[in-house]
């Protein structure tokens, strides 16, 4: 997959080739710092992307794992208060039907 996470979430992007960004590194930088994506580019294709540090920071980040996550998720959302019915909108989901017919 090309597109990358950083990709998605910024809307502004530029793109140097390796050439053009000789002379314009300080004006990357900027853009950079400013949260956007710097393509850096060789012959064409994309080989690396210059990143502002919030950004760099956030995607080096130690992620915990998927319980820990989902705990933190319980503890600050309230899901008891959510207008919700769980026959309601899991109602349609399974077919209430008993299947199919087996000859052993």
């Amino acid at each position: 997959m090309k597109m990358s996470m950083s990709r998605k979430r910024n809307a502004k992007q530029s793109s140097y080739s390796i050439a053009r960004l000789r002379s314009e590194l300080a004006h990357a930088v900027r853009a950079a710092e400013s949260g956007e994506a710097v393509e850096v580019t060789r012959r064409g294709r994309t080989v690396a992307v210059l990143l502002g540090l919030p950004e760099y920071d956030r995607l080096r980040s130690e992620r915990g794992d998927f319980w820990t996550a989902y705990t933190q998720f319980r503890e600050r959302a309230d899901l008891e208060a959510l207008p919700t019915d769980s026959d309601e909108v899991f109602g349609d989901v399974r077919d209430p039907s008993p299947g199919r017919e087996v000859d052993w």
